[in-house]
């Protein structure tokens, strides 16, 4: 028998109803309809996932993959063996910290990561604290699992404050959750910073979790942090790790969670419920890349950097046009646009009037709060030289726009 579906299902979720619409689906809804000129094409700054392939000597090593047997099974639900020893073994060498393979589980990306440490250690009604501009899937998650998503507001350097977190702390609050670098904000919490997180969440009971999705594509070179120097560092700090950017595997959904191996009980459970295991091409293009790509990785980082760069050398025809660059590194720019109107409203039309596709702050913010709207996240990491140029030139020429009134005159400085 064939039932059909006469009108909308009237018993949902009310968690998963709540929770806001992924934005990356809904920016590029705004791209319907328009259309872009052959010499001023479509500069799309709205996703950080690399739109490259991986190098060809890694593609040539998945393909070979594929013929293996065992490559089309099931693996281990907290990841192959090999994979997880070979993390460990970078970990160790970038923190200059033993690190063991069983404190390292492999998941199928680093979101499903976020979501399996929140499972493991968080129950429905209890918070998490984020800082804003938050990165929006942790948020999702948090909605979708009945976990409060505590908004830690950060100052005009984007860094959040220890002190003012610890205000924010009850006896439901079960972890602080940071991005560095940073999504969407770009910027770098200092190893004096996370130390004092690190602290913060040790003295209440509670836990760090660290997403370092972006570690490769930090400005400094080597460790990033001594978290790790610490013997008993696992009993409160969990990393994250995401394999698709530096090897550029966003569709195989490989990432990572590094913790106390006495959390890899509860990590399984969900792990196994949700995946069964991580995408064996995946694992397999991640345990070769981490074998044989260094040098490669070492060259993509300097590329990004000199990204990086072009986004401070160019800006400066912008802040003549009263924007203002709140934060830059890893991926992303973090900006503060000079109109009359909010980001949201702006974002379909600067499509329209530009041909530039730019999340708006208001994504990066809890429901209700203005904070967002006079900023746009740039994800510049698939945006060349030229490219970075011309964005910068077409924001620029909106200052004598007549349908783009600004907030205030602009004075000079």
């Amino acid at each position: 028998m064939v039932y059909k579906m006469t009108k909308p299902h009237r018993i949902l979720s009310a968690r998963t109803t709540a929770t806001f619409p992924p934005p990356i689906p809904e920016a590029k809804r705004w791209l319907e309809g328009v259309s872009f000129a052959p010499d001023r094409p479509l500069i799309n700054l709205s996703q950080a996932a690399p739109v490259d392939p991986p190098p060809a000597a890694l593609r040539r090593a998945m393909a070979e993959a594929m013929e293996r047997d065992e490559t089309h099974l099931y693996g281990a639900v907290l990841g192959n063996p090999s994979l997880r020893a070979a993390l460990a073994q970078n970990w160790a060498a970038h923190y200059g910290a033993p690190v063991s393979p069983d404190q390292v589980a492999i998941t199928a990306g680093c979101n499903q990561a976020f979501a399996a440490t929140i499972a493991a250690i968080a129950d429905q009604g209890d918070n998490v604290l984020l800082p804003t501009p938050w990165y929006f899937n942790h948020k999702m998650w948090l909605d979708i699992a009945g976990v409060e998503a505590r908004p830690l507001a950060t100052g005009p350097d984007l860094l959040p404050d220890p002190e003012y977190a610890a205000r924010l702390i009850d006896d439901r609050t079960r972890a602080i959750a940071l991005v560095t670098p940073n999504n969407p904000g770009g910027v770098e919490y200092s190893p004096e910073l996370l130390r004092a997180f690190r602290d913060l969440a040790r003295s209440r009971g509670g836990t760090l979790i660290l997403d370092e999705t972006y570690r490769d594509f930090h400005s400094q070179s080597g460790a990033p942090h001594d978290l790790l120097s610490d013997p008993d560092w696992d009993d409160t700090l969990i990393q994250l790790y995401s394999f698709s950017k530096s090897y550029r595997l966003t569709g195989h959904r490989t990432g990572a969670i590094i913790c106390a191996p006495s959390l890899m009980p509860e990590l399984e459970k969900f792990l196994d419920t949700v995946a069964i295991c991580p995408p064996q091409t995946g694992q397999i293009a991640a345990e070769w890349g981490l074998t044989h790509l260094g040098d490669w990785v070492a060259e993509q980082r300097l590329e990004i950097l000199n990204r990086r760069r072009a986004v401070e050398t160019h800006f400066p025809k912008l802040e003549d046009a009263g924007w203002r660059l709140l934060g830059v590194g890893a991926y992303f720019a973090y900006v503060a646009h000079p109109f009359a109107a909010s980001a949201a409203d702006l974002a379909p039309r600067l499509v329209r009037d530009t041909g530039v596709l730019l999340l708006p702050g208001s994504m990066f913010f809890p429901a209700g709060d203005r904070s967002g709207d006079g900023h746009f996240r740039v994800a510049f990491a698939n945006a060349d030289s030229d490219g970075i140029a011309a964005f910068a030139t077409r924001l620029a020429e909106l200052q004598d726009h007549p349908d783009w009134p600004l907030a205030a005159p602009l004075t000079q400085a």
